[in-house]
Formats: structure tokens, C-alpha cells, sequence
């Protein structure tokens, strides 16, 4: 499992800082982001994503739409997107689903993790969210066919 903190330097905390200042909602997320990521594979292949991702409101749910352009190691660019629904849970975490309505993963202040299993694929996840609006989630996933670590940045837009 990762740890609750992140690896990256330019999303830690520095000494004396609280680890989240304020508790961030799911309201907190709505609008345009800048999102920048980084997937590298356990052979050191490091592919590059830059798009925006855009939390719309749906009712009571947070519409998320990522869409971009991934770089791939040898150059090659790709389209690529992604949608999630996020909900504000009763324990006031936030829940995530899939588009098609399963449970994906839920995370809060408190607890800014979280584990997925699909099959024999683990996927695991760890959100620092101590310099919002600037936040960071950090994703690892191994299973048979995979191994890879994927660091998204969001700024706001």
C-alpha cells in the first residue's frame, strides 16, 4: 500500500504545516482543472498526459470528463478520456464510480486512500490534498499484466 503522503516534492508538506488546512468537499472540486500526468511503467517507459479534467454538476453528483493528449515513449500521441461520477458520501467522504454506475473507490480528508481490485488487478490510490486548489493523486497498479506507477497534477484552469 502507498503511503498517505505523496513522493513528489512539490506536493509535500513542509515542517509545521498542517496536512490538510481545510476539509475539502466534493463542492470544492466543480469546475475546469489543468491535469498533467505522468504514467511510468515498472521498465521505465513514461507515458505523458496533458488535458483538463472538468467536474460538471449532475443533480446531486459531480460529472468528472478528462480529456487529452497522451505522449507515448516513442513520440506517438494519442486522444484519450475519461469519465467518473463523484458523490458526497453520508460520512462526508467522497465516493467515486465508474460512468456505467459501479463503485470505483471512496476517500476523504481523513483517509486520502483507497484500493480497487479487478480481477488480479490491484489498483491503489493516495490523494494529497495539502496545497489545494493544487492536489495530486497518485496511483499505483500491479497484477499480472501490469506494473505501473500514475501521478495526475490538477491546477485549477
Amino acid at each position: 500500500m502507498l503511503s498517505k503522503t505523496t513522493n513528489d516534492k512539490s506536493m509535500a508538506s513542509t515542517p509545521g504545516e498542517p496536512l490538510h488546512p481545510r476539509v475539502v468537499k466534493l463542492r470544492d472540486f466543480a469546475g475546469k482543472w489543468c491535469l498533467t500526468r505522468k504514467i511510468v511503467q515498472s521498465n521505465g517507459d513514461e507515458f505523458v498526459f496533458e488535458g483538463q479534467a472538468n467536474f460538471t454538476w449532475q443533480k446531486s453528483l459531480l460529472r468528472y470528463t478528462e480529456t487529452g493528449m497522451v505522449t507515448a515513449p516513442n513520440g506517438k500521441k494519442l486522444q484519450a478520456e475519461r469519465r467518473y461520477f463523484w458523490q458526497q458520501g453520508e460520512s462526508k467522504q467522497i465516493d467515486v464510480y465508474f460512468e456505467d454506475n459501479r463503485y470505483f473507490h471512496t476517500f476523504s480528508n481523513a483517509a486520502p486512500y483507497a484500493e480497487h481490485i479487478c480481477g488480479n488487478d490491484v489498483y491503489t490510490v493516495s490523494y494529497c490534498l495539502n496545497r489545494w486548489p493544487l492536489w495530486q493523486s497518485s496511483w499505483q497498479v500491479t497484477g499480472p499484466r501490469k506494473d505501473y506507477r500514475m501521478i495526475s497534477q490538477y491546477q485549477p484552469d
